[in-house]
């Protein structure tokens, strides 16, 4: 995926009531009852059905890394969607989303302002109108240069214009060089 969608999904996993399943035997069993088949879990996983079966039934243990990790991310992917979407909808309506991030900022103004870009560190509360269109545009596939936009108005308007109270001219926000990047709800 991309960092943003990366980052969007860790803000929502954190508000998962159970952990996920950890071995990969209890990982399998919960893909094959979600996609209802271990046919369908084989093409997901790009491994023969009768691997899918033999770590359902604990025969096989200790996946190779790269299968590890695409098991690891079907399952999170589709663990708890209805707490998953209680959290985007709660942040979307009432709490919004903190952005954490590391990133070289700069902006677009008149002639005559210091408008030089330069690294910052900025922990920043966004209203939930963005956090709404940060996961909008997130569920309906927007790239990770979609997002950083979706993200930049955001800061220009709570950090650079203190939500209309300055720097009234100020056109446009860049978002570059991100060293750091986390959300939480």
């Amino acid at each position: 995926m991309s960092m943003f969608g990366d980052g969007l999904d860790a803000a929502v996993q954190k508000a998962f009531t159970r952990p996920a399943p950890k071995s990969a035997g209890a990982q399998m069993r919960y893909l094959v009852k979600q996609l209802k088949g271990t046919k369908a879990v084989a093409q997901l996983l790009r491994v023969s059905q009768r691997t899918v079966e033999r770590y359902v039934k604990d025969q096989l243990k200790k996946p190779r890394p790269d299968l590890a990790a695409r098991l690891e991310r079907e399952v999170k992917a589709r663990w708890q969607p209805q707490i998953r979407a209680k959290a985007r909808e709660m942040a979307a309506n009432t709490g919004g989303i903190v952005i954490d991030t590391r990133a070289r900022l700069g902006y677009t103004a008149p002639i005559g302002s210091t408008d030089q870009d330069r690294i910052r560190h900025l922990t920043v509360a966004l209203p939930p109108r963005y956090a709404a269109r940060l996961f909008d545009a997130q569920q309906h596939g927007a790239s990770d240069q979609e997002l950083r936009e979706i993200a930049a108005q955001a800061l220009k308007e709570v950090y650079f214009q203190d939500s209309g109270r300055r720097a009234g001219s100020l056109e446009e926000v860049r978002f570059t060089d991100i060293e750091h990047l986390e959300f939480d709800l």
